[in-house]
């Protein structure tokens, strides 16, 4: 999300999210160095594409616009199953909680994947196999990408809303000891820099960044707790908050 600098709202709506990763490989960086250094100082070659372009254009355009695949009964039962275990992958056994693995809007997604592979064979009918990629491919673009390194959990609220579940729960631990903090201080001023070593000694969080404080307390004053003033990094506790 903050990489592409596009809403959750927006891109949750996409089927599939690929990170795109630059891992070191000697091999593949030679061959991709080779081939950038070769544009400045050789011809270029030219690759003649497998299939001419017009003919491309136009098997797309048929596909789209003549085939309307629909789901056999084995298809239909195999994305039901596949959908059934991806929302299984998010619950945790010992804890007997676990995270958003799947949604409904994943579902659909996977039925959209299935009737494009279909179409892509011109078939009218969405076969098991079609369901097996559409899944293979949620699972190496979508789930890749909603995966939370710190737990290595599957968590589809990352995408939705651009915060992982045990981000989210740190955040609500971290309001709740704020406003308890803001209690006592009715009627005062405060500056930034006590507010973050108080709330250090209650919550043991030393690693709170001075901009996560900052989200956390504009958030306050747009619910009317404090009033923030980010320039000279004082608020001002209302005398009023409970």
């Amino acid at each position: 999300v903050e990489n592409i600098q596009l809403p959750p709202t927006l891109l949750s709506r996409f089927d599939l999210i690929y990170l795109i990763l630059d891992h070191p490989n000697i091999e593949r960086d030679r061959r991709l160095a080779n081939h950038l250094v070769g544009l400045y100082y050789e011809t270029p070659t030219v690759v003649t594409p497998r299939i001419p372009q017009i003919l491309l254009k136009d098997y797309i355009a048929y596909a789209r616009d003549t085939i309307v695949p629909e789901l056999s009964d084995l298809a239909t039962q195999t994305l039901i199953s596949g959908y059934l275990e991806m929302r299984r992958l998010g619950h945790s056994q010992r804890s007997g909680t676990g995270t958003i693995s799947a949604t409904p809007r994943q579902l659909e997604s996977l039925i959209r994947l299935s009737e494009g592979l279909a179409k892509m064979r011109l078939s009218t009918e969405v076969t098991r196999s079609d369901v097996h990629e559409a899944l293979r491919l949620m699972k190496v673009a979508t789930q890749a990408a909603a995966t939370d390194p710190r737990t290595g959990r599957i968590d589809m609220d990352m995408i939705a809303t651009g915060r992982a579940q045990v981000e989210r729960q740190s955040r609500e631990g971290l309001n709740t000891a704020l406003k308890e903090l803001f209690a006592e201080r009715r009627g005062t001023r405060m500056s930034v820099s006590d507010i973050k070593r108080q709330l250090a000694e209650v919550t043991n969080m030393t690693n709170l960044t001075q901009e996560e404080l900052s989200e956390l307390l504009r958030t306050l004053d747009a619910d009317g707790f404090v009033q923030y003033n980010e320039r000279s990094q004082t608020l001002f506790v209302r005398a009023g908050v409970a």
